[in-house]
């Protein structure tokens, strides 16, 4: 019997490569939830629209701030 959905590829990625694919996911849920505001000011669910659209942009600074913390060079930093 032939499987209808195949399985998903087996690759596995780098901290870096997730966490630019996750921005990247946090970028287009971000967009979905700005156009849903332009299409549906008045709407009663317009609260919670804004409020996703809140939540989705601190998503993505925090994961462009750990994108920037793995991109930084490792170079033994002294304790004072």
């Amino acid at each position: 019997m032939l499987k209808i959905v195949p399985d998903p590829p087996h690759t596995f990625h780098s901290l870096e490569d997730t966490l630019i694919q996750a921005a990247d996911y946090a970028l287009c849920a971000l967009a979905v939830s700005h156009q849903a505001m332009l299409l549906q000011p008045k709407s009663p669910a317009a609260a919670l629209m804004m409020a996703s659209t809140h939540e989705l942009e601190s998503l993505r600074l925090l994961l462009e701030t750990a994108l920037i913390q793995v991109q930084m060079p490792t170079e033994p930093r002294t304790l004072h």
